[in-house]
């Protein structure tokens, strides 16, 4: 699939489900787009939210049609203004970068999205319960579980003694991480150091004040440039020899040792309810924005062996996924 892509698929595997049309409106075709940085709609998020749609009774070719947008998160403006050209129903912004972009160029259609670290704080909604405008959808904030971050990669390297928050100060949610995480250390034994990271450009110089305060390890907390520099986070990280500990798990496929967090499949395909409340009347502004309920810990060995680092059995055990 081109990075571009542009799909209207009809036909294929969705045309087998069976028919649903009686609960939208008879005849209506609804025109959906999706933006997103997955490697392409088969992609497992992506699938598990188009399977979720036909389920729903959202049939493509029948009374459903879809424009996608598959690239980069660079791309993600140029997506959002060729969509808002377009006579669409709705927008999936799948991931809050999307929906930052999408929010800036659509003013009128409904948007939804299934990961976001901090909507309220980015600006995308009101609040949680009442989102107001027209955006809503599943969010990814994780900051109560601040401490269970600390508990967990103090149990996987027990001997450390001075951990390092990357935090992002512009974003109310990644605030109160940080201050969570600081209040957690203080009960096991551990000292906290909250870093400032609100800039991409700015990476390299967080660093350099984790090396200052002498942090033996890492947590980085919710933070929306995450997603877009997660692997060079992992790959400092690795650099400065700190063991890690992330929210998003895209940290430690790409080098970081652990994350816990959100379910991101369970988001993408709670997403699709909305897209389908949307569709069939629901105003965006009236659905509250529902939190994360499923969560799974990623644990890298390869990160673990090249910090010369062994994971306890009771680590592992409790790990969803293990990269070897």
């Amino acid at each position: 699939m081109n990075r571009r892509a542009f799909i209207s698929m009809v036909g294929g595997g969705f045309l087998a489900a069976p028919l649903v049309a009686a609960a939208q409106q008879a005849g209506k075709v609804y025109r959906i787009g999706i933006i997103d940085n997955e490697a392409s709609l088969q992609a497992p998020r992506l699938d598990a939210f188009l399977k979720e749609l036909r389920n729903l009774g959202w049939i493509e070719g029948s009374n459903l049609i879809i424009e996608a947008r598959i690239g980069s998160e660079a791309e993600f403006l140029s997506f959002a203004r060729e969509l808002a050209a377009r006579d669409l129903d709705l927008i999936f912004a799948a991931k809050g970068s999307a929906a930052l972009a999408t929010r800036s160029v659509v003013k009128t259609i409904p948007i939804v999205i299934a990961v976001t670290v901090d909507p309220v704080g980015t600006g995308l909604v009101t609040s949680l319960a009442r989102p107001g405008g027209n955006i809503t959808g599943t969010t990814s904030m994780i900051e109560d579980l601040a401490a269970k971050h600390l508990e967990l990669l103090k149990t996987a390297v027990p001997g450390i003694r001075r951990v390092a928050v990357l935090f992002n100060n512009s974003q109310i949610g990644s605030v109160k991480f940080a201050r969570d995480v600081e209040v957690a250390a203080k009960t096991l034994g551990v000292q906290a150091y909250s870093i400032n990271w609100d800039h991409a450009d700015r990476l390299v110089s967080a660093f350099g004040e984790v090396k200052k305060v002498r942090a033996d390890s890492l947590i980085v907390g919710p933070n929306i440039l995450t997603i877009r520099h997660g692997g060079q986070v992992a790959e400092l990280a690795l650099k400065h020899r700190l063991p890690s500990m992330a929210v998003a798990g895209t940290v430690p496929e790409r080098g970081g040792l652990m994350s816990y967090g959100p379910e991101q499949i369970d988001l993408y395909r709670r997403a699709a309810h909305y897209v389908d409340r949307i569709l069939k009347g629901a105003k965006p502004g009236d659905l509250p924005m529902e939190q994360a309920t499923k969560f799974e810990l990623v644990v890298n060995l390869k990160t673990a062996k090249a910090l010369r680092l062994t994971v306890p059995p009771s680590v592992l055990g409790r790990a969803d996924q293990v990269i070897q």
